[in-house]
């Protein structure tokens, strides 16, 4: 995703000190949950915690929708690897969520439950429900050098180009003689689809088998290492607006490509971002996990959220729940990533892995959203 951020605000109010160690029913929870929850009613609540453009309210434990639920192995490993790049007020937690890698699902929520904090994210309008959509990994397949199929070319950044600069638009990359000249060798692939490379962009990283000159395949991945600087802009909105689609998805949008080939490249100019990439090798072991997202650690298949970094911190736990007519949930995920249109309080991009499944449940997700984040105990 985007690593363009703005840095990390600071609270109006004090932050809690890393730790040492409306009513709604929780669902079924085991017999230690449900004692656990008890006891929480008995403990005084902190004060609310204002961030900028949203407050967390404090809440017991009873009152997050589905809590004790949630399977924690796939998280665990989640919240491992934010002890990577963890927040200085979280860090000192990171050796106890260490230790819990080998613990039971009792030993976790016991400890989340005594050691942690619920809040309730709620914007500075008081609107308690936000914006949920999704984002994957495209898988692909390119030339490493051009070829009568492969036409479009997949960058490196150009030379000099730093953080915050704007540089050519997508349609002067393709015409302007001075783009081209510094765009000259820093294609690092070519893929034969147009609209591939734009997915690729916009989703900021993607797995690709590229086709060497002497015939070998190298899987590699195309990781965000830059943009153009210049405001992304719908595609699939320029089509719904102009009746050309009625459906926003990928697959509509290459449906009308396929019918319209000599109106796709003005489409895909309409959104003047762009992306560069660098190109890491994949083993075994990078394969199993998603791209470093902006915390700056692998994102973990429906685990990791993209979050508007001045709401929730990079590596916070959170407790997201959602209904929506492809996806429902209620589970523990991580603050890993950030994104360009990932504004506001409670608004999230869920991570969901790679391949035609995750494509396709990512291309679905537009729903209703509400977020606890989980802080220290004083």
């Amino acid at each position: 995703m985007d690593a363009s951020v703005p840095p990390e605000p600071v609270s109006k109010a004090p932050e809690p000190p890393a730790p040492t160690g409306d009513q709604v029913p929780v669902g079924a929870t085991d017999g230690s949950v449900a004692d656990l929850l008890v006891w929480d009613d008995a403990q005084p609540l902190p004060a609310s915690i204002e961030r900028a453009g949203s407050r967390w309210t404090p809440v017991k434990w009873r009152q997050l929708p589905g809590w004790g639920t949630d399977d924690l192995e796939a998280f665990w490993g989640a919240w491992v690897r934010s002890c990577e790049r963890p927040a200085p007020a979280l860090a000192s937690a990171c050796g106890a969520i260490r230790q819990l890698s080998i613990g039971d699902n009792a030993q976790r929520y016991e400890w989340i439950m005594r050691t942690w904090q619920p809040y309730q994210v709620v914007a500075e309008s008081g609107a308690e429900r936000g914006l949920l959509t999704g984002y994957f990994e495209p898988m692909m397949r390119a030339t490493r050098l051009k070829t009568a199929q492969s036409q479009t070319p997949l960058y490196a950044p150009p030379a000099g180009l730093r953080t915050g600069d704007v540089w050519f638009t997508r349609e002067q990359m393709a015409t302007d003689p001075r783009a081209l000249a510094a765009l000259e060798g820093r294609e690092l692939a070519w893929v034969t689809d147009p609209i591939d490379a734009l997915i690729l962009q916009i989703q900021g990283s993607g797995r690709v088998e590229i086709e060497e000159p002497d015939g070998r395949i190298q899987t590699a991945r195309l990781a965000f290492a830059a943009h153009n600087g210049h405001t992304y802009q719908s595609v699939a909105r320029g089509l719904l607006d102009s009746g050309a689609i009625t459906d926003p998805s990928w697959p509509a949008i290459k449906a009308w490509a396929a019918a319209n080939p000599t109106e796709v490249q003005r489409m895909i100019w309409r959104n003047p971002r762009t992306v560069f990439f660098r190109e890491e090798d994949l083993s075994d072991m990078d394969a199993q996990a998603g791209p470093k997202g902006a915390q700056g650690v692998p994102l973990t298949p429906m685990r990791s959220i993209a979050v508007d970094r001045q709401s929730i911190p990079y590596g916070t736990p959170v407790w997201m729940t959602t209904t929506g007519p492809t996806f429902k949930s209620a589970r523990l995920v991580m603050a890993q990533d950030t994104g360009g249109a990932i504004v506001g309080a409670v608004r999230a991009d869920f991570f969901t892995g790679w391949g035609e499944e995750a494509a396709q449940l990512a291309g679905g997700l537009k729903q209703p959203l509400r977020l606890w984040v989980l802080w220290p105990r004083r």
